[in-house]
Parts: structure tokens; sequence; C-alpha cells
């Protein structure tokens, strides 16, 4: 069912969200992207005279446990996220310290059409992270109608996100428009893209990647590679790196993969000259190499210009463009160049009338870093679920909503 379809006035809405966003020291949201990329949906559900329940996790408590072994409950309660859900909303968002039970029944039942009640973190309960099926019903037990809005946790099979949905009919459950626009935005680059298809890959290590990259090879025209995963590649091509970071267990992978897209006729374009450092400091002794001849004590953290006019010149080929990772140290002054340059090639390809889709939590921060996150096509809120969308794996919070 679509959002626009469903009979929302005076009807209870469960609605999980992802905002799991990060904190400062004092408990502040310090970005709110992933709070304000659902407002849209908030509003829609809000001005139509819906009761909104809004639900999420933030953090893993279960991991960080206190030292008596009990959840620190004062570090990942939702309660962080109500300010600034209010301040953005425009209306205050009331809050019940709890997710299932008699007292967050209650908070439902005094809810009036056209508020706002966020849940505690639903990760407080271990059933959670388990789908648990009776936590999941109690859930369901609170709302008429439930909405999933959370693309960034679709690819868990978590209570919340994808066994909840069992106990509403078709007609009663729909995609947030962030969740469609995530899914549609990804669709066109996973089903027929426009061609050339440029994909640009990046990050520290082949094995975070290599199942993207193996499933891109097959529908890709170019794949650009920058970052520490290059020189696992450049290494597996013979290249002398110097201290570069290097996957030494993944370099019969990486050379496997090579022989594969070579195969295929796909371009692997590996920087070609790298900036390299004496250690892995801002203020650390730089030089210009070509990547193949690194000396011992020196280190690749960026892309070199005669790279970064390469890879450029691919980018504005493009019709279709990924961009996944960073091609250096961009946090560092001394080595951000390549990644701003690589933001600066994908904004004015956009500009030329290609589709671009930037996903994963390095390169979105690159993006909004250079100033061109409203010149790309779409922004994913994502992460690890865009990636699993984009190697063509199922799922769960997907499913769950359209069976």
């Amino acid at each position: 069912m679509k959002l626009e379809n469903l009979q929302i006035k005076g009807q209870r809405i469960l609605m999980r969200v992802d905002f799991n966003v990060p904190l400062d020291s004092s408990n502040a949201v310090t970005d709110d992207t992933r709070i304000s990329e659902t407002l849209p949906t908030i509003r829609f559900l809000l001005e139509n005279g819906g009761r909104l329940i809004l639900m999420s996790h933030l953090g893993r408590p279960e991991k960080k446990l206190k030292e008596d072994g009990s959840l620190d409950r004062e570090k990942f309660t939702m309660h962080h996220t109500i300010a600034a859900l209010s301040k953005l909303l425009g209306q205050d968002v009331k809050f019940v310290d709890d997710t299932i039970g008699l007292k967050v029944e209650t908070a439902v039942n005094n809810l009036k059409d056209g508020e706002v009640l966020m849940l505690e973190n639903t990760r407080f309960y271990k059933e959670e992270t388990k789908g648990d099926e009776a936590f999941a019903k109690s859930l369901a037990s609170l709302a008429d109608i439930y909405v999933n809005d959370a693309f960034g946790a679709a690819h868990r099979e978590h209570a919340s996100t994808a066994t909840v949905a069992k106990f509403f009919p078709a007609e009663k459950k729909a995609f947030g428009f962030l969740m469609r626009l995530e899914l549609e935005s990804s669709s066109k680059l996973l089903n027929n893209p426009q061609k050339p298809y440029v994909a640009i890959l990046g990050g520290a290590k082949v094995s975070d990647k290599i199942l993207l990259l193996e499933k891109l090879v097959d529908i890709v025209d170019t794949l650009i590679i920058g970052g520490g995963m290059a020189y696992t590649l450049l290494k597996a091509k013979g290249a002398k790196i110097g201290n570069s970071l290097v996957e030494e267990d993944k370099l019969d992978v990486a050379k496997d993969f090579l022989a594969k897209a070579a195969a295929k006729g796909v371009a692997v374009l590996l920087p070609d000259d790298s900036i390299v450092a004496d250690k892995f400091d801002n203020a650390a002794n730089t030089q210009l190499l070509s990547s193949f001849e690194i000396p011992d004590g020196w280190m690749g953290l960026d892309i070199g210009p005669k790279a970064t006019a390469i890879f450029r010149a691919a980018i504005l080929s493009a019709k279709s463009i990924l961009w996944n990772g960073p091609m250096g140290v961009f946090e560092m002054s001394s080595f951000s160049k390549g990644t701003q340059a690589i933001a600066e090639a994908v904004a004015e390809a956009t500009a030329n009338g290609a589709f671009s889709l930037v996903g994963g939590g390095d390169s979105v921060a690159a993006l909004h870093k250079s100033g061109k996150a409203d010149e790309v096509s779409h922004v994913s809120t994502g992460g690890g679920a865009t990636l699993e969308y984009l190697q063509g794996n199922i799922l769960p919070g997907v499913v769950a909503i359209e069976s």
C-alpha cells in the first residue's frame, strides 16, 4: 500500500525510524540528517490527523553494558533525540521510557490527532535483535497502521524492522517517503542503469567491499578504486607500495577480481600516482610519487593529480554513477584534495545529466564537507543497507512490507 492511500485520520500509526544519530559528550545530537530526512513522512502523517508512535534504536546498548552487566540506559536512551526532533518538527514530541507494556499503552491511548510519541530504544529489549514474534506482536498491538521509514535498518531482520509487519494486513502497512526514495534511487543503479555506468569505491579494505565489487563487475563499465583498498589491488599487480595499507591475506582475492574484470571488459582504474607521507599525520612529510614505486617508510594517503585527472575524465563520461568511499584520508586537510576533486566531478557530471548516488558514511561526510551534497541526484542514508541492496541481497525490512 502507498502511504498516500492509507486512511490515516484518527489512526494510531507505529512508525519505525532510524534515529541512530551521533551524540556529543553532553548527549546532544551532532548530526540530525537521519532525523530531518524522515520529516516529510512524519509531517504527512501528522497533517492528515494521524496519532504517531515512533520507534528506533540508538547505538548498541547490548554490546556496551555497564560494569555490573546492566544496560546503560542513560547513555542510549532515545530521549536524547527528543530536543532535535521537536525543534525540526516545530512541535513538542512526547516520550515514554519504555517500548512495550502498560506505561506505553497508557501514553498511546492519551495521544490526540496530530501528536507524536517517541518510544524508548528498541534494543533495550534483547528480543528486538532476535526478531522475537511475541515482542513484535506487543509492538503491533499499539497501533492500527505500520509504516517503515528506516532504510538504514532495513537489512536487519529485527522485531521492529521486519517481524512486526507480519501483524498488519497489506492495506495497513507502507513504506515512508524516505524508504521509498532510497529503494527507487538504488533500483536505478541495480536494474538497467543508463550507460556508461561508473562506480567509484574507496575506503580502507578490499575485504569490506569485495562482495560489492563482485556484483558491480557484472553491471558497470568502469570501476574507479581509491583509498586504502587501492594499495592491496596495486600490490596484486606487482606494485611496490612501501608502508601503504595492505591486506596481505587478500592478494589472491584481488588478483582473481582483477582477472574477472579484465575478462568481462570492465576497466578498473587504480591511482597512477599518490600523495605519500612518512607517517599517518596531517603534519607528516609528503611527496608525490608513482603508486607503483612507493619506497619503504612511506605510505599512500591520497590520490595524486594524474590519478585525479584520469578519474575525473571517467566520471564526466558517465550516465550513471555510484560513489562509496573516499579516495584518501579526507579528514586530514593534507590528504583531502583527491576526495574533494571526486565530489566536484560527480556534481559536474550530475549537472550534465548523469544520475548519481552517493552512499556510505565516509563518502556522505566527504560530500557534505565538499559543499556538493545538494548537487548530486541522491545521498543515501542507508549505509550497510544500501550496500546490501546494491549487491542484490534481500532486505528483510523491505520484504516485510511488500509481502
